[in-house]
């Protein structure tokens, strides 16, 4: 964690806020497994939700290299020579490499809402001395979320690439905010 924060904090340009989102959302992801971990009690479907947070943890940690990866096509996408003769192949690509570096967020912002969700489930009906965890989950998942939607709408404008992926990516969002509003209704 620490040669990663140090990394971020680097003047080289990835890992960045794709990368800083990815882990956000993993870490929400770790709180709500843990939580549900100690909720078998109080949630019959604990082992299943703990499962999930689980493969969604793991998915949102690979996110944060894919996203590193994505950004570095970009780079290398707007080095490459302009030449009058190339049919637009410079500007093909730079559209293909932004359209890279606006799905690995869309699928972070993806994940990080759905873990929202479950740090909602986790909250409302697991183990109340945990409650704080799955409070803490869901509003790390909603920044997640926001954090990779904004990128997702930069690379869109930037590529001009089709609006569904805005969509999206502005879906998730409401979902994780939405998810973390009942949690912050959730009474203590």
């Amino acid at each position: 964690m620490r040669d990663f924060l140090d990394l971020l904090a680097a003047r080289v340009p990835a890992p960045g806020g794709g990368g800083a989102a990815a882990l956000t959302g993993a870490l929400a992801a770790g709180l709500v497994a843990m939580a549900a971990q100690f909720s078998g009690e109080q949630l019959p479907a604990a082992a299943d939700l703990v499962q999930r947070a689980d493969q969604l943890r793991g998915r949102a940690a690979g996110l944060a290299d894919q996203d590193a990866a994505a950004y570095g096509a970009v780079l290398d996408a707007y080095r490459r020579p302009r030449h009058d003769h190339d049919g637009g192949e410079r500007r093909q690509g730079i559209a293909a490499a932004l359209h890279g570096a606006a799905t690995v967020p869309l699928e972070i912002a993806e994940i990080a809402a759905e873990v929202a969700e479950l740090a909602a489930v986790v909250a409302a009906g697991g183990n109340p001395n945990l409650r704080g965890d799955a409070t803490a989950a869901a509003h790390l998942a909603e920044a997640s979320a926001r954090s990779a939607a904004a990128l997702v709408y930069i690379n869109v404008a930037l590529g001009r690439l089709p609006g569904d992926l805005s969509q999206r990516a502005a879906g998730a969002v409401a979902t994780a905010q939405a998810a973390a509003g009942r949690v912050s209704a959730v009474p203590g």
